[in-house]
């Protein structure tokens, strides 16, 4: 009999777990539709096409901060990728377990640093040295390293960015890495491979499914982050026109001027939270996508 009413039981509580969280995205879809809707509907097509953003004038236009947060993350993603694969690769198939665990522990320890922490190291450490030693002296060649030699910049955003992602990665590479069955490895070096074309052809492949899934988890750490982006990207609203461009995203620009904005300021402000939400949201659909299309 207490059987029969525990199985009910646990399903209505899964239902209403699962009910739940669909009404809480729901009510955020919804108050985010509504409260942009005013700066949507004045502005319409070139909220997203435009980077005229004047809050004096209540002029609004979203282009330059989507583009700066595409733009920065994909680099993220870019520099990070292969130092997290490298690390796991590493610390999985070829380190030493003597001191395998402590590298291990000393990169996880890095994602529980707060990204205000990185955005202060990297706006009072990183950025000056930078400047200092890599902007100045490829400033003059113009074209992609073109800007204002202070630091703050598209490209040291990114870089501060792959460091905030590349523990969550580097964890979850070397997790897959480890759920491989040794008989995999040895059967890969029984037939003759070399250890890069058993890490390459065997093992990779082997997990490539969980590596997209991982992937895209960096990407949308990357998208949506806040602090360390506003300290160190330089915040101006046009389009970034070199790698050394200031430039600014839109969980930046709603960081900085939220507290300050009127009423249509405001209104703007959430069209760029809408449109972080369906960024995100689109990284995710196309991870789903890639993941269900591919086949061990």
């Amino acid at each position: 009999m207490r059987r029969s009413l525990e199985d009910p039981i646990f399903r209505y509580v899964a239902f209403s777990a699962a009910t739940l969280l669909l009404v809480v995205l729901s009510g955020l879809i919804v108050s985010l539709a509504i409260g942009s809707w005013p700066a949507l509907s004045k502005f319409g097509p070139a909220f997203l096409f435009s980077s005229n953003w004047d809050p004096a004038n209540e002029v609004f236009g979203a282009a330059g901060p989507i583009v700066g947060t595409l733009l920065s993350s994909f680099l993220a993603l870019a520099f990070a990728l292969p130092i997290a694969l490298g690390i796991a690769i590493f610390l999985t198939q070829f380190c030493p377990p003597a001191i395998a665990q402590p590298i291990a522990i000393m990169s996880e320890l890095l994602a529980g640093i707060p990204s205000i922490v990185y955005g202060m190291w990297g706006l009072f450490v990183f950025a000056p040295w930078f400047s200092e030693h890599i902007q100045t002296p490829l400033s003059g060649l113009g074209g992609i390293f073109a800007g204002v030699p202070n630091g703050a910049n598209i490209f040291t955003a990114s870089v501060i960015l792959a460091i905030m992602i590349l523990p969550y990665m580097a964890a979850v590479f070397r997790e897959l890495f480890r759920s491989i069955p040794p008989q995999v490895r040895e059967a890969a070096f029984g037939m003759g491979a070399t250890p890069l074309e058993a890490v390459t052809r065997v093992l990779i492949p082997y997990v490539k499914k969980g590596m997209v899934g991982a992937t895209m988890l960096g990407f949308g750490r990357a998208l949506g982050e806040t602090m360390a982006v506003t300290f160190i990207i330089g915040n101006s609203h046009g389009f970034p026109t070199s790698l050394f461009s200031s430039g600014s995203t839109l969980a930046s620009t709603i960081a900085n001027e939220f507290a300050e904005a009127g009423v249509m300021h405001t209104s703007a402000l959430l069209g760029l939270g809408l449109v972080l939400f369906l960024i995100t949201f689109g990284v995710l659909a196309i991870a789903r996508w890639l993941l269900s299309s591919q086949r061990y």
